[in-house]
């Protein structure tokens, strides 16, 4: 198609970075003006447009009451547009309340669904007037969604909120289930209407349900505009599950022709890999209950990309498979994937990429990483860079190691630090300055070969630690062989594991006349040597090899290993053997050598010196197992405000994987935390690895390992947030600075100078709307009784605690704790500045 046979419309259309969205009208596309977005007519068909740095997506959504004939104008609009932008856009279809994670992204504030419609006969309501009369249901807690609803008591239940939108005044009614995640999302979107569609000139107020006595004004004005409320609400309406489940049931299909037919069919399952796909042809990736991923080969056919899209969208496809009208769909072309579509491949390299870090190197494999130097004092100064590196600093704080023993902890001597053994369980406790703070991390390494009995010793250990620290420290569960970046740099380039025994003074290992340890690294920060069966098989040309036996040591060189390497493995090889060190170079050895391995074998000996580095864009979902089955609500386009202080997050960067922890989030999230992370890399459709390293984090000790994922992460974000709910205004995304709204949360009121409604006094404690009174930590620890709150007993300061700040603090949950001896119970409150 030439540039002239494209819509007008498209002339107009903006390449910079930003949202542009039209409605079809008359079959024509019309440009929806900026203070409209997020506001869907259900008789419509709209066309979103989001251009970012890295990617163009085009969205077409349908309204529950739009007709045929806009939903096949808006279809081929959209088919237009991509070839007017070269075909690079990934396309998406959304139904109406259906919609996508990454398209209800692009609202921060939330949609609100509208009656009307071109197509309804309804007439669109003048947005930018205060002749309004309309009452919303407000639903979701990540992603919210208000639907316009008869203007009745009748709308209303006890579990969601509501705001009767009067033109001048705008009530948000709080039902007494909902919580404090849904009123804050709710004061947002009550907050950008205000400012958005009323220039910041309509007053909010906030009546609670569960207390409306405190609201009798705004009550008043309630009953005048719904009449007396019943006595009785509905009940609290379940949400429902639109949230995406994670499934390794993945499937790829190929389209092609045939005899002038379209075949479509079955090609392979999940764990995917890249090459499956040909340029020459069309696939439907099925991931199935979530989404059906078309891709288009650049050298397919013209009828085969048009027809494998129609399929797919429109005709047999989605309904043989007996999948819902609202199933989500994505067409993209090749070199335009979606970071979801990449995210169920087991590998995807880009065309021409630069060799980069890569992923950890496995034992046995020929596949080499490319070290890239980087400057270690930028790392504080760029946490992004720290991110991509994942090292929190250069790796020279100070560092305690402790092996468990008889379930208990027990220090190894530092002449031995680095060398462990896969019998064994240990922490390391790695401490560093930041901004003249003290950072702590703590690892947790897992033999191979240990107890099950020693594995939860060293978590249950860890919990004693991170108390002690009151829940500072970022922990990191490391398998063998696992091993991140960072902690193979705090050892210097002396880390050593043992392939079995222990370390623990006087036992007795099994020695073996005849050891091999393979040594990978390049300098003191990536290195290490792993004991690997002492068989010319094990042997590998791109690496160095210590050969001891009972009379020399052999230094074997590969002939792929750099000298950096040879440098590193003679270290090595310091720390290892004391006797002298015989160099051999490969395909030079002494008859001796392949005695000692019990004779000549092959081995791993491909060129292959070089491994592209894996191109996964990192994610970040909250998650749920509240329903029995790990659940995960995907969080696009993410920022810091994303993280949720109810929640427990998770962040995918693919090499590791992160949770963080909010304060306030509930006990079960917080305590399945760990088993969530498994499950979620146990069902990965791209087969990950289960012994990805799992970081988990507590708010407010965010390495900038983590930090460096988010653009313009900010610091001092928790304390102001902190501020705010003491009282502080904040402004609603989407308008102007205003006064903020009158907000009840906590047991107490933020709320701007009212005549109806006064500023609450702020008393020193957290209400739950679930648990009751609680005090912050900070004005109990480490507290003279004389310094306590009024009414606080000294000697029983934990009785003042949540649950979550109890766990942090003392390690253990109440119940636990009221089992323990009275001794044990005082040397825990001790510890925790609680005594």
């Amino acid at each position: 198609m030439m540039k002239d046979d494209f819509p007008d419309t498209f002339r107009n259309i903006s390449r910079k970075a930003g949202l542009q969205i039209w409605t079809i009208n008359n079959m024509k596309m019309v440009s929806v003006p900026t203070k409209a977005f997020g506001n869907f007519f259900e008789g419509d068909c709209y066309i979103v447009l989001n251009v970012a740095a890295q990617s163009i997506d085009v969205h077409y959504w349908i309204g529950n009451s739009s007709s045929q004939d806009e939903q096949g104008a808006a279809a081929i609009y959209v088919t237009q547009l991509d070839e007017y932008l070269g075909g690079s856009p990934v396309q998406y279809r959304e139904v109406q309340g259906y919609e996508s994670p990454q398209f209800r992204s692009y609202f921060k504030s939330g949609i609100i669904y509208k009656t009307g419609g071109v197509s309804s006969g309804f007439t669109h309501v003048d947005t930018n007037s205060y002749n309004i009369l309309r009452l919303m249901h407000v639903k979701g807690k990540k992603h919210v969604t208000a639907k316009e609803v008869e203007v009745s008591w009748n709308s209303f239940n006890n579990g969601d909120i509501f705001l009767l939108d009067t033109g001048k005044l705008i009530v948000q009614w709080n039902g007494p289930q909902s919580n404090r995640t849904e009123k804050l999302k709710a004061v947002l979107l009550a907050q950008d209407i205000r400012d958005r569609e009323r220039g910041g000139r309509a007053q909010i107020g906030v009546v609670e349900g569960s207390n409306e006595r405190e609201s009798p004004e705004l009550m008043k004005i309630m009953t005048t505009v719904l009449g007396e409320k019943p006595n009785k609400l509905k009940d609290a309406i379940p949400d429902e599950k639109h949230d995406q489940m994670q499934t390794n049931s993945v499937r790829l299909y190929h389209v092609f022709e045939n005899g002038g037919n379209l075949v479509v069919q079955e090609v392979a399952t999940q764990p995917l890999t890249q090459d499956l796909l040909l340029s020459s042809d069309c696939f439907i990736v099925d991931h199935k209950g979530s989404s059906v991923m078309v891709w288009k080969g650049k050298r397919a056919s013209k009828v085969e990309r048009q027809e494998a899209m129609n399929r797919a969208l429109v005709s047999g496809y989605i309904k043989a498979k007996n999948y819902p009208p609202s199933t989500g769909v994505e067409v993209m072309s090749e070199g335009g994937e979606s970071a979801m579509f990449k995210h169920l491949f087991k590998s995807w390299t880009e065309k021409g990429q630069t060799k980069g870090l890569g992923s950890t190197h496995t034992v046995g494999k020929i596949a080499k990483v490319d070290q890239v130097k980087f400057d270690v004092m930028e790392l504080h100064a760029h946490p992004e860079l720290a991110a991509q590196q994942r090292m929190v600093d250069d790796a020279s704080g100070d560092v305690t190691v402790w092996r468990i023993e008889n379930l208990e902890l027990v220090e190894v001597d530092p002449k031995t630090l680095g060398q462990f053994y896969g019998g064994d369980c240990y922490l390391v406790l790695y401490t560093y300055l930041r901004s003249n703070q003290k950072q702590y991390i703590l690892y947790m390494w897992q033999g191979r070969h240990a107890t099950q009995d020693e594995i939860a010793a060293c978590a249950y250990q860890a919990v004693t630690v991170d108390s002690k620290y009151n829940g500072a420290p970022v922990q990191v569960r490391v398998v063998m062989g696992k091993e991140p970046r960072h902690f193979l740099a705090i050892f210097k380039g002396k880390f050593i594991i043992f392939e079995g025994g222990t370390g623990r003074a006087g036992a007795a290992n099994p020695e073996s006349s005849t050891r091999l340890f393979q040594v990978r690294g390049t300098n003191e920060m990536n290195t290490k040597a792993t004991e690997v069966p002492a068989r010319a098989s094990s042997l590998n040309s791109n690496d160095v090899f210590l050969l001891k036996t009972d009379r020399v040591c052999y230094l074997w060189y590969g002939k792929g290993c750099s000298g950096d390497e040879r440098v590193m493995a003679k270290t090595t090889s310091d720390v290892l053997f004391r006797q002298d060190k015989q160099v051999v170079m490969e395909g030079q050895e002494p008859a001796n050598f392949w005695v000692a391995l019990g004779g000549k074998s092959s081995y791993a000996s491909d060129k292959r010196l070089q491994k592209e580095e894996l191109i996964h864009s990192p994610r970040l979902f909250e998650c749920s197992n509240q329903t029995g089955r790990f659940r995960m609500t995907e969080v696009y386009d993410f920022a810091q405000s994303d993280l949720d202080e109810d929640d427990v997050m998770l962040l995918d960067t693919w090499e590791e994987l992160f949770l963080w922890i909010g304060k306030h989030a509930n006990k079960s999230e917080t305590t399945d935390a760990w088993k969530s992370a498994q499950e979620y890399l146990r069902s990965h459709p791209a087969g990950r690895d289960p012994d990805t390293p799992i970081i988990s984090i507590k708010q407010g000790n965010e390495p900038p390992t983590f930090t460096g994922w988010f653009d313009a992460w900010d610091p001092l974000k928790w304390k102001s947030l902190s501020n705010q709910v003491r009282g502080d205004g904040y402004r609603a995304p989407g308008g102007p600075m205003s006064s903020p709204p009158p907000y009840r949360t906590h047991g107490f009121e933020i709320s701007p100078k009212s005549p109806t409604i006064p500023k609450a006094k702020i008393p020193p404690f957290f209400t739950s709307v679930e648990s009751g009174k609680y005090l912050d930590p900070k004005l109990l620890v480490n507290k003279e009784a004389s310094e306590l709150p009024e009414g606080v007993d000294p000697s029983q300061r934990e009785e003042y605690l949540s649950d979550v700040d109890f766990e942090s603090l003392l390690g253990t949950n109440r119940a636990d704790f009221q089992r323990l001896p009275k001794w044990r119970q005082n040397d825990l409150k001790k510890k925790a500045g609680l005594f």
